[in-house]
């Protein structure tokens, strides 16, 4: 499955960004409702992407609640 083009020199986009997000928090079999542990791993998320150079530090800070 592919949600993102990692050879792109291009940050990725917020919809992929989420897209990713959105099957990954699925996969780890988190509950649904528990608002705050979503907001939580969100944060950690862009946090990564951001460190590993997949996104801006500017997406990063303006990047707060897609949901």
């Amino acid at each position: 499955m592919t949600f993102y083009d990692t050879d792109s020199k291009k940050p990725m986009t917020k919809a992929e960004a989420i897209k990713l997000f959105r099957f990954i928090y699925k996969t780890r079999g988190y509950r649904r409702g528990d608002d705050t542990a979503k907001r939580t791993e969100w944060n950690d998320y862009t946090d990564a992407l951001c460190k590993d150079g997949l996104i801006t530090s500017k997406q990063y800070d303006t990047w707060d609640k897609p949901f």
